[in-house]
């Protein structure tokens, strides 16, 4: 089959949407770092129904690719052009997908073959808007104490070779030098990632390396550019060469690369943006005046909720969320805890019924279309546990509550990176800091509850909850009850 391709739009099939606008007068007001299959199955589609509703064609996007050439690969040769996939079950079973073909991706940029691009195009005047999706990992952070790790090898390189940087933070500090030497517009700076105050925390990371730099630099930053919070929220699998081939089929073309998504779609955005955004609230965002109360609802139900079953189900051979949500003792624990321990400590927001939200977030976890992978989301444990389920934990401490049922999903975390599953079958972990991991791991050879307490004393995790003797021995328990009955039992066992 032919490549999907602008030239080939007019033949797509009537049930497939497609741009409505002039691809021609777009104009690219957004560069974005990261850009992944999240991105592309969320931010890219509101900005497209923005684009739709509103006829302001000044919010392209240039995407940029950090670290490797696939997406470039799979996308220039398609002018940008991509399909999401929005897949769900009808109440009998039966699987439904509705195709749309988005056409706000100019270009994509692969930082590592032409670092200088990048600097150029976020240092543009018509570049208003950078975004991220880099992940946890991508901010170089200590996880525990949220500080810019200025001993990481890819910050100290982007510090000493500001012409051809690695990270994010170092693209985006060293292309606001070029904008503060040219006396360009200002810009806003927009995490979309899953971190806790996402666009706090990336200005404390952007300016204390701009400090490193220039402390006139990091004034200017203060000046010129704003860090708007924000949450992001809709199930993004990654994408399969059966997802290619089914995609392909139905729309009569080939389409290299096109993202999966469930229908649900949300997004809080604090409204400060520095030179104008686009009309986002017509494709489904809302802006808000503060985005924490949306923040950690999402962090604490959505994320903790995927981990604690990602980390059980992975272990105990349920390869799939649906497939893990499915099991009657595990969606029993799962509904308990988000509504016994999680749910208290967040803040309330109108209108939200938390009851309700529980019951959808469920139904969300057992789509059948998605076919989510538990070992995708278990990746990257070190750098998601401190928010999604850690910071639940403290508060549920500082309140004198239990915390029984989150105590368990950190021991499946450390049962997890044992690298094999109930049957035996080996996986690999997945984790920035596996081998330092690994190595607090090995007194657990010898003593649980001594080995918990190593392990919880790892700072860059746990900070100081570790010394908590009362959360080490609840931890140890479930361990013990995992190890020597497995997941199910274990499950089964919970009042």
């Amino acid at each position: 089959m032919e490549r999907l391709h602008p030239s080939r739009l007019a033949a797509l099939p009537d049930h497939v949407e497609r741009p409505r606008y002039d691809r021609g007068a777009l104009r690219a007001g957004i560069v974005h770092l990261g850009v992944g299959a999240f991105q592309r199955a969320h931010v890219a589609v509101v900005n497209e129904a923005a684009l739709h509703a509103s006829g302001d064609l000044r919010w392209g996007t240039i995407g940029v690719s950090l670290r490797q050439a696939d997406t470039w690969n799979a996308l220039v040769p398609q002018s940008g052009l991509y399909t999401v996939a929005i897949r769900d079950a009808a109440a009998d079973g039966t699987p439904r997908e509705t195709l749309q073909v988005i056409g706000n991706l100019l270009d994509v940029l692969v930082a590592p073959d032409d670092p200088a691009a990048v600097l150029a195009r976020l240092a543009d005047d018509d570049t208003r808007i950078v975004s991220l999706t880099i992940t946890e990992k991508g901010y170089h952070l200590d996880p525990a104490s949220g500080a810019l790790n200025v001993l990481d090898a890819d910050i100290a390189h982007d510090l000493a070779n500001p012409t051809a940087p690695r990270t994010a933070l170092g693209f985006i500090v060293h292309a606001m030098q070029l904008r503060r030497v040219r006396h360009t517009t200002p810009v806003t700076l927009l995490s979309c990632d899953n971190l806790p105050a996402n666009g706090d925390t990336l200005r404390s990371l952007v300016r204390a390396f701009a400090m490193h730099v220039d402390p006139a630099l990091a004034d200017w930053i203060a000046t010129h550019c704003t860090f708007p919070n924000s949450m992001l929220d809709r199930i993004v699998p990654r994408t399969t060469d059966a997802d290619r081939a089914a995609v392909s089929a139905r729309l009569g073309l080939t389409d290299a690369w096109p993202v999966i998504g469930e229908p649900f779609l949300a997004w809080a955005v604090e409204d400060r943006f520095a030179n104008g955004r686009p009309a986002w609230d017509k494709g489904g965002a809302r802006f808000v005046q503060h985005a924490e109360p949306f923040e950690k609802l999402k962090l604490r139900m959505v994320n903790g909720g995927h981990s604690a079953l990602a980390y059980l189900g992975a272990v105990a051979g349920w390869r799939t969320v649906d497939r893990a949500v499915a099991m009657p003792a595990l969606h029993r624990y799962l509904e308990t805890m988000l509504r016994d321990e999680i749910a208290p400590t967040l803040l309330a927001l109108p209108g939200l019924d938390l009851n309700d939200y529980r019951t959808r977030l469920l139904q969300r976890f057992a789509n059948p279309a998605l076919q989510h992978q538990t070992h995708q989301i278990a990746m990257d444990g070190s750098h998601k546990l401190p928010q999604r389920l850690l910071g639940t934990v403290r508060d549920r401490i500082a309140a004198g509550r239990p915390y029984d049922r989150l105590a368990l999903a950190i021991a499946a975390w450390v049962h997890y990176l044992r690298g094999h599953d109930e049957a035996g079958a080996p996986y690999a972990i997945a984790d920035p800091l596996a081998a330092a991991l690994a190595e607090r791991l090995a007194p657990l050879a010898q003593s649980v509850h001594d080995g918990v307490a190593h392990f919880s004393a790892f700072a860059p995790v746990f900070g100081d909850l570790g010394r908590d003797p009362r959360f080490v021995s609840a931890v140890a328990r479930h361990l013990v009850a995992l190890r020597q009955r497995g997941v199910n039992a274990t499950l089964e066992a919970q009042p």
